[in-house]
């Protein structure tokens, strides 16, 4: 492989590496909350209100049910409109985030659920408001669930980030159908398999690492 393909291959990846972390940063912004309204939002809960909770769920369900490469292609004017185009990695993020919120709201949610309720009902019992049980009950107890349901999620990104490719979003899928596959040339579609096979192995390590150090049992 030549110098110039390395060089491509290496920008590549940083354009990957790029869409994931700063998409995965906004979704877990906006989606932790959600999820975490989502859950003490339901029936029993410290904030029950089942109306609310029928909304959010049905919007989380149904952003869940587009198939990302449709997502994609439909919210191209809001993504122009956000950003300014809809090519680019830059542009591509605006889909990552809007897919990887409810999905990452339903992983919180089903994580906070582990969490006995009878540490919820002693906090209750010794006063807290509902915000401190979150922050300091549902929160901390849930930790290792939650970094192993967000590194399930970054790795999905990381698949997504490259069907981006397929619309010029950029990164790895982008030089995998652009030389790999348009210009017959199956080693840059090998060496782009490899390195996100790489990527992926290395997230998924750092992500159970991480999750290990932080369970307490």
């Amino acid at each position: 492989m030549s110098a110039d393909m390395i060089q491509l291959l290496s920008k590549a990846l940083g354009e990957t590496v790029y869409m994931v972390v700063v998409s995965m940063a906004i979704a877990t912004i906006i989606g932790v909350p959600l999820g975490v309204l989502l859950h003490t939002t339901s029936k029993g809960q410290i904030l029950e209100s089942p109306a609310l909770n029928k909304v959010i769920g049905a919007v989380v369900n149904a952003i869940r049910s587009i198939p990302f490469i449709i997502l994609m292609v439909a919210i191209i004017p809001l993504t122009r409109l956000i950003v300014g185009t809809a090519i680019g990695t830059t542009a591509a993020m605006v889909p990552l985030v809007l897919a990887a919120i409810p999905f990452i709201g339903r992983l919180i949610e089903t994580s906070l659920k582990e969490v006995p309720y009878g540490l919820v009902e002693a906090a209750q019992s010794m006063g807290a408001t509902p915000f401190q049980i979150i922050w300091h009950v549902l929160l901390p107890e849930s930790m290792p669930s939650i970094v192993s349901q967000l590194t399930t999620v970054i790795i999905t990104l990381v698949g997504e980030s490259a069907m981006a490719g397929a619309i010029g979003g950029g990164g790895l899928g982008d030089l995998a159908i652009r030389y790999g596959y348009q210009r017959f040339r199956p080693d840059v579609m090998i060496a782009t398999v490899i390195i996100l096979i790489i990527l992926v192995q290395l997230v998924q390590f750092l992500g159970n690492r991480l999750a290990k150090s932080l369970d307490k049992k």
